[in-house]
């Protein structure tokens, strides 16, 4: 059982509404939430001073690396990372070693979850264009969806094969999250730069990888889904003309949804110069102009959810050549803030900030009793300090793979605590190096109502 923990004079952002309130926490759910809740002898009193509690954060797309590729990653370390940047809970991918495409393997990594994570988990099942099988067999209630790369991928885990792609959009038993960005015509412009006589740099990057690549493979997956009447969330949207395929509205009233994610919210082209490769991530970071277009498509609800697509790899991987640097950032343990800084900044809303990354996330995969602030639902939550900055560095990032493409960045905010079926998981009070020795799982798997 849980401590009974009473969270005095706390300003609760939740539900398009900012309120002063006390809140109390027993058996891993808030119990009640009221102006002046007088503390019991069992209860464990924190003084608030008016501080902001948030829902916390529900990442629907992350790569935590395990298992096989522990060098990088493990679902020890970066949930710990993610605990310490306010997520709360987390989906993961399947391009692990060997990729997440049977039943079997799925399970295997639900198993490692349950010994080690710090936040609460769900993990998809990749498609492959064999394994229709095993996506039949996913259950609703307990597994979040299935995962297609629809090109720029590598593996078994490509699936391009239109007959393979109608089989999954008309057969998938649960939501189908989509990578877009077409193969063809990234090799298209490729050729391109190689025919000019000089090989690509990641100054080519948001080039080669560019918008007719995305349009072509997100338009192909909105009609896939449209013909099949399935259910469609197309991840990490980056480009203004993307934007078009999606309806504005209430996120429970779409058939699809879109995403978009931190470090394509605050990255543009104009970064890698100084940035490199440690900013290299499929799909790539894009113009000024699709990066403001993004900000103003979650003002007008054509994007659903926000999320990271957190990607580690080592720092010595990203000081390779271009063509041999991988694809990706870490971002957990940075996200939330990053977020609040737009929000100091005039460009989200706190209350847009919590929809968008708690409370959407929740309705879009029906997660049962999470993503809210309300009495009777877990305690996720995470207190933030929207007035005391947060220096981000390589030295002091809880990440496996010790670098961040936020270094020498001084947030405007800072993450103070962080609960998770109301046992704190993350103090500010802590070092480092206390948050790295193993702490008592509290995380749970995450279920959901459908």
């Amino acid at each position: 059982m849980t401590e009974s923990i009473l969270i005095k004079n706390v300003r609760i952002v939740n539900e398009g509404k900012v309120f002063e309130s006390d809140l109390s926490i027993e058996d891993q759910r808030i119990r009640r939430i009221d102006k002046a809740i007088k503390a019991s002898p069992r209860d464990h009193v924190l003084e608030a001073n008016g501080l902001h509690l948030l829902p916390g954060m529900i990442d629907d797309q992350v790569h935590f690396r395990e298992p096989g590729l522990t060098h990088k990653g493990t679902i020890a370390s970066e949930s710990r990372a993610a605990v310490a940047g306010g997520i709360t809970s987390y989906m993961e991918m399947p391009n692990v070693n060997p990729a997440t495409t049977s039943i079997e393997a799925l399970e295997k990594k639900y198993e490692i979850a349950s010994k080690h994570s710090t936040a609460n988990y769900a993990f998809y099942l990749g498609a492959t264009e064999d394994n229709l099988d095993q996506i039949k067999l996913l259950d609703p209630k307990n597994h979040c969806g299935v995962k297609v790369f629809m090109g720029a991928s590598t593996g078994d885990l490509l699936v391009e094969d239109p007959n393979a792609l109608e089989a999954i959009f008309r057969d998938s038993p649960v939501l189908i999250v989509t990578h877009c960005e077409s193969g063809p015509i990234i090799t298209k412009n490729l050729e391109k730069l190689h025919r000019l006589g000089r090989e690509p740099t990641i100054l080519d990057h948001p080039t080669i990888r560019d918008t007719t690549a995305c349009f072509a493979s997100s338009s192909y997956a909105v009609e896939l889904a449209k013909k099949y009447n399935s259910q469609l969330h197309v991840l990490h949207i980056t480009t203004a003309k993307e934007l078009s395929l999606f309806e504005a509205g209430a996120i429970e009233d779409k058939q699809i949804t879109a995403e978009v994610c931190v470090h394509h919210l605050w990255f543009s082209d104009q970064d890698y110069p100084r940035l490199g490769n440690l900013i290299k991530c499929n799909p790539a970071i894009k113009s000024m102009t699709d990066r403001e277009a993004l900000i103003q498509a979650l003002h007008t609800n054509h994007i659903d959810i926000i999320a990271t697509d957190h990607a580690p790899h080592t720092f010595k991987e990203k000081q390779q050549d271009y063509n041999l640097a991988p694809a990706g950032l870490p971002l957990v343990q940075h996200a939330l803030l990053s977020l609040l800084d737009h929000v100091k900044h005039g460009r989200l809303s706190l209350e847009q900030v919590v929809e968008k990354a708690a409370h959407n996330p929740a309705k879009r995969y029906a997660i049962t009793d999470r993503g809210y602030i309300r009495e009777g639902y877990y305690a996720d939550l995470v207190l933030v300090d929207l007035n005391q900055p947060t220096n981000a560095n390589h030295e002091n990032t809880r990440y496996l793979c010790g670098w961040t493409p936020f270094d020498n960045h001084r947030f405007c905010s800072n993450i103070q605590s962080t609960w998770v079926n109301g046992q704190q998981v993350f103090s500010c009070q802590e070092s480092v190096d206390q948050q790295t020795v193993a702490q008592p799982v509290s995380s749970m798997r995450l279920v959901f109502n459908r």
